[in-house]
């Protein structure tokens, strides 16, 4: 299908939350709706969407000339590719969510007054309804929640302890006199595994930090619901509730980055047997409970573009509410359009609809069962944000400082005209000594945004995929010609370390012909 959807579908005191949940959880089962249990007769195992398409958006497929010039122009970084060169923008899902039609039609009740809006009240109101946080500080998007946080939290030589890092926030992080301390579990970085909660931290290790350096070296805990640079794989809600518990007993701030929430919310419900009979509501507030500060990009989470802080501490509200019309703007619309903040309010209580929720992770389940049955080399179990494939194992050949994961994309992209992101090597800074730091994994992200692709697009996607790895001794290595010293993976340019672009290019001629 050579279009895509452009919006669709019409201090904790956790024995007592649990209590009060469980306690309503019989009456909740009747009145709740459940997620669509669907068999099909013909023995199909295939995600069946609960929305339909009502607006669409041409797509062009260019042919593979222009995609092998394309990405040559673009530096072979394909941040740097031009959408009128794309097919299927698998790049990330940050901004590019679809959004539903009560949205569209909630942006024209906006009261877009400077101060003292109606819509920031209505989305604070929301957020206190969802998560029982009453302060809410709204920004442009989550990476500027980072810059606030880190500026108050963060000290010179003091610690920040987390299950994996996000490429922004180490980078505030470090700009600001912290290290980031990786605690994850040993299986985090096992890409084939059926372990269901991959991002959880490390509970032991943690304890041992606190131990050994004191609490008061460590600025902040954050926990990623869901751990982006590594495939997506979330996080058990008893993680947290422990996490919080460990903090607030040593008076650490505890930080939660619920970005990728949705996603995570769905596996807690399907994967953490204890909790499979709550409602996402229900699961949503005990997780907000366990922390003292919950931030996120709306791009994300609620489908629109902004952000936000949330938080029942006074003290803490009161210093980033002095930090926000320095960066951001004024407290009640915080560098978010009030068009956008009426549209979270919306895409929030959506959020909490199982049926929406579900699409993103069957959609990715799909694609990463088929690419297994190829033996395509992917991250297993299938986690949230998108399918991740293993270019340490897809592309074995190629020396390690050659970034694997990057080549990966820029063949993909001439093979398809599909545009994934690099999530290895590139995304990390170099050393001190200028050498490059070898990222634990190398992986190609392939973003499935909420509600976008047909599933024949999808199927597209991994026919290109399998062919690509019954060729993938054609690939070969990039090296850079241009390269910033930070966050090189948005700007950076690389070039191939040979002709083998052109090689591809001519097995793909011979194997499909005029096909596009």
């Amino acid at each position: 299908m050579i279009c895509k959807t452009f919006y669709l579908y019409s201090q904790p005191l956790y024995p007592n939350v649990l209590f009060r949940i469980f306690h309503k959880t019989n009456f909740n089962l009747i009145k709740q709706k459940k997620m669509a249990n669907i068999k099909y007769y013909l023995g199909e195992e295939i995600p069946l969407e609960m929305h339909k398409v009502r607006v669409v958006q041409r797509l062009d497929l260019v042919p593979i000339e222009r995609r092998l010039k394309a990405i040559e122009e673009a530096g072979n970084n394909t941040f740097l590719l031009f959408n009128k060169d794309i097919y299927l923008d698998m790049l990330t899902d940050s901004g590019v969510n679809a959004m539903s039609d009560k949205q569209m039609a909630a942006m024209m009740t906006v009261d877009d007054s400077y101060a003292g809006s109606a819509t920031f009240t209505r989305l604070q109101e929301k957020l206190f309804e969802i998560f029982d946080k009453k302060y809410f500080l709204p920004v442009h998007q989550g990476r500027a929640c980072e810059n606030l946080l880190s500026q108050a939290f963060v000290r010179k030589d003091t610690y920040v302890p987390m299950n994996y890092h996000f490429t922004t926030t180490k980078a505030h992080i470090r700009v600001n006199g912290g290290e980031v301390l990786e605690l994850h579990m040993p299986e985090a970085l096992n890409t084939v595994s059926d372990v269901p909660f991959k991002g959880n931290l490390n509970l032991e290790a943690l304890q041992q930090l606190i131990n050994k350096e004191g609490a008061d070296k460590i600025s902040f805990i954050r926990l990623e619901a869901g751990t982006n640079l590594i495939g997506g794989q979330p996080v058990a809600l008893d993680n947290f509730i422990e996490t919080g518990k460990i903090a607030r007993q040593y008076g650490i701030p505890f930080i939660v980055d619920a970005s990728l929430l949705a996603d995570n919310l769905y596996f807690i419900k399907t994967r953490e047997e204890k909790y499979k009979d709550l409602s996402i509501r229900e699961i949503t507030k005990i997780l907000s409970e366990t922390a003292d500060i919950i931030y996120f990009s709306a791009r994300k989470l609620g489908h629109v573009r902004g952000g936000g802080i949330i938080t029942n501490n006074e003290t803490i509200y009161k210093k980033l509410l002095e930090m926000l019309p320095l960066y951001e703007g004024f407290s009640t619309y915080g560098g978010m359009s009030t068009r956008e903040m009426e549209a979270m309010v919306v895409g929030l209580d959506e959020t909490m609809d199982e049926e929406m929720i579900n699409q993103g992770p069957m959609f990715i389940k799909f694609m990463i069962d088929e690419l297994v049955k190829h033996g395509v080399p992917v991250v297993t179990p299938a986690g949230g944000l998108g399918a991740h494939l293993n270019a340490m194992e897809f592309l074995p050949h190629v020396p390690k400082e050659q970034y694997r994961a990057g080549a990966l994309g820029a063949a993909l992209y001439i093979a398809s005209g599909v545009r994934g992101m690099e999530r290895g090597t590139i995304s990390e800074e170099r050393e001190a000594d200028g050498s490059d730091h070898l990222a634990a994994v190398e992986l190609l992200r392939l973003a499935l945004p909420r509600r976008v692709f047909t599933l024949s697009q999808v199927k597209y996607t991994i026919d290109r995929i399998v062919w690509l790895y019954e060729n993938r001794n054609l690939i070969g290595g990039l090296e850079f010609y241009e390269e910033p010293t930070v966050l090189r993976f948005f700007f950076g340019k690389l070039k191939p370390t040979s002709d083998w672009q052109e090689k591809l290019v001519a097995k793909f001629k011979q194997d499909f012909g005029d096909s596009l």
